[in-house]
């Protein structure tokens, strides 16, 4: 036994410089055992014993010292390994244990610097009052642990770190201890913040995207209630915003979106809010305006906006010209709740849209009445062609000197089986927002075409027939093709085929359609400009796109006989006609005297219910026989 316990102290001294004391008991103890062995005698027995029981008692102590340092050790060793930080604290405050991940995320150097700190002077924003009452908590019943709470707390450098604080109840020798855990959460705020951005701010613009604006819209109307006062939704649709995507990429587009919010963004107040709803439409909130005023505070800032869209943008190198269509809706007079305004605002833009870009609309109840309407057409429109309820009217142009028939205009009508009959001026706005346009469109192409076709061997075979032609269908980037193809399909000559365009579609995309328009011209088609005088009117219109024919509105024929003004203004816009090479359709024509004024003012084409109402192709026919060979005659009226 002796010399084990020798041989135990020598690998004490040798292993650990902590336990050196304990390593000397021990081979104390162990030449004890070995002396006692060797010459132990009955007259030293009393002081052997002491000496003995001396040694056994240090070297037990030593023994349950080191047993405890090593077990504290590794718990220490276990602490400061924790990714976390992490503090003891007693009822007071004071701490007791601390771990140097701990001492790092408060700004000290070591672990040993906190000890027998209060937990007030690692915070200096923390109250002696605020750290009594957190440790209140773990003397109440019930409570379930870990205590988890998030702050941010200002460390001793000024800096500020984002915390969550994980707290149990410990308790050694029968006092209560507050354990707490300290978990840097910067990171996991950053993610946070992150999917705040993506679940509030549109990432394209930087503004509030749709779920941002209605809750922020929910707000404002709840604040208006309280305060009596009123708020202006402004709904902005940006045109030619596709066309842009089409022709530049949708990094253009992008670009495109982001200067329009940022000019946009330039004409609010601060208390005001833009975002962006649903790609090249944007919703401005004007809140908190006295009552009686958002009517005229959104209108007014609706001109600014359509007047700051006009000034164009600059995009991969070239100016790319944008207008703006601007709904109104206002709280109250126009709904109570964020769903109903922007609802209306929506309907109040497209209202806007319709009558041309660069227009403002107020939210009435009458455009409810029509969105509902273009709502059922809508639903109604999306089988009616797949079940063969369209069909194609005629209607002559007759020459106005010789009264023969040489043009045809092809007219679309729709018969349905859930709405009944409905007219053009109903569903053709419905089918260009739908974008079901192109598909029409290219029906009546088709079917106008084959009938062209079929009247060949008639008195019609060389007849020239009209179509009216969408902005939708010349975006469309195969059109020139189905044009050639209707054509040689159906045996016709580009000249029996004229596509219709009004001023409106003109000046959507110039470019563009002066591009297609030139592929066009060179297959032989002509290009009529329709319903001239009503719209825009620029007459670089009839230069810029190289027009074949002129068709002049019924507005001014039908004061032809009784207004001097009407009468002055054909006789000009034929004059113009005919100094730019142009041929002339009036249109409207009803009575004889209307149409032996334009006869002599030198119009070239007469159409109207004076010559025939639109009919279908067998009646056309029968028409058409009946002029065939006729000789001039001052005209009587031919209505069928």
């Amino acid at each position: 036994m002796g010399l084990i316990l020798c041989w135990a102290g020598r690998r004490l001294i040798g292993v650990n410089k902590r336990y050196r004391l304990l390593g000397w008991t021990l081979i104390m103890r162990g030449c004890l055992d070995l002396l006692s062995a060797a010459s132990f005698g009955p007259e030293m027995y009393e002081q052997w014993f002491v000496f003995t029981s001396v040694f056994k008692v240090l070297s037990m102590l030593g023994l349950t010292y080191a047993v405890q340092d090593e077990i504290q050790q590794r718990y220490a060793r276990t602490i400061d390994s924790l990714s976390h930080g992490f503090l003891i604290r007693d009822r007071r405050g004071y701490i007791h244990v601390a771990n140097e991940r701990c001492a790092k995320l408060l700004g000290f150097n070591s672990a040993e610097e906190l000890i027998g700190l209060h937990v007030c002077d690692l915070l200096p924003n923390l109250t002696r009052d605020m750290a009594d009452a957190y440790f209140r908590y773990f003397e109440t019943e019930g409570v379930q642990y870990p205590i988890s709470n998030t702050a941010t707390v200002t460390l001793r450098n000024g800096s500020r770190l984002p915390v969550e604080l994980l707290g149990s109840p410990y308790i050694e020798r029968g006092r209560l201890f507050c354990l707490v855990q300290l978990l840097d959460i910067s990171e996991r705020q950053k993610k946070d913040d992150q999917l705040y951005q993506a679940a509030r701010i549109d990432p394209i613009t930087g503004f509030f995207n749709r779920h941002a604006l209605s809750l922020r819209l929910t707000e404002e109307v709840e604040k208006a209630a309280a305060a009596g006062q009123e708020c202006a939704v402004l709904c902005v649709d940006l045109g030619k915003f596709k066309r842009v995507n089409e022709s530049f990429g949708h990094a253009a587009g992008d670009e495109l979106l982001r200067s329009a919010a940022r000019r946009l963004h330039r004409l609010l107040r601060p208390a005001d809010v833009l975002a962006r709803f649903d790609g090249d439409e944007f919703i401005v909130l004007i809140p908190g305006l006295a009552p009686g005023s958002a009517e005229t505070v959104g209108a007014d800032c609706a001109s600014a906006m359509i007047a700051a869209m006009g000034k164009g943008f600059e995009l991969s190198y070239h100016a790319i010209s944008v207008t703006a269509s601007i709904g109104i809706a206002c709280y109250p007079q126009h709904g109570t709740d964020s769903g109903a305004l922007l609802h209306n605002a929506d309907i109040a833009m497209y209202e806007a849209r319709k009558a041309g870009r660069g227009e403002q609309r107020l939210f009435d109840d009458d455009m409810n009445a029509a969105a509902k309407d273009a709502l059922m057409i809508d639903g109604a429109l999306r089988g009616a062609l797949a079940a063969g309820e369209f069909y194609l009217v005629y209607q002559a142009i007759t020459n106005a000197h010789t009264g023969k028939l040489t043009k045809v205009e092809a007219l679309l009508r729709w018969n349905s089986s859930l709405l009944g009959p409905v007219t053009p001026d109903r569903f053709i706005p419905v089918a260009e927002d739908s974008g079901m346009i192109v598909e029409l469109g290219t029906w009546v192409l088709e079917q106008a075409c084959r009938q062209a076709g079929r009247w060949k061997q008639s008195v019609l075979d060389d007849v020239t027939i009209s179509i009216n032609v969408s902005a939708w269908q010349l975006a469309d980037p195969a059109f020139v093709t189905l044009v050639s193809q209707a054509l040689i399909s159906n045996g016709l000559s580009p000249h029996q085929l004229e596509l219709e365009l009004t001023e409106r579609v003109l000046i959507d995309d110039a470019i563009h359609v002066q591009t297609v328009l030139a592929q066009l011209r060179a297959l032989g088609v002509g290009i009529s400009l329709d319903d001239f005088g009503t719209g825009y009117s620029s007459l670089s219109y009839l230069t810029q796109f190289h027009l074949n024919t002129l068709k002049i509105d019924r507005a001014f024929v039908m004061d032809i006989e009784h207004s001097e003004r009407s009468n002055s203004l054909v006789h000009a816009i034929i004059a113009m006609g005919h100094s730019l090479g142009l041929q002339l359709v009036a249109e409207g024509v009803e009575t004889a005297g209307q149409a032996s004024i334009l006869e002599k003012m030198g119009c070239h084409y007469l159409q109207g219910y004076h010559i025939s109402r639109p009919i279908s192709p067998e009646l056309l026919l029968q028409f058409a026989d009946g002029r065939a060979g006729a000789a001039p005659q001052p005209y009587t009226d031919y209505a069928i």
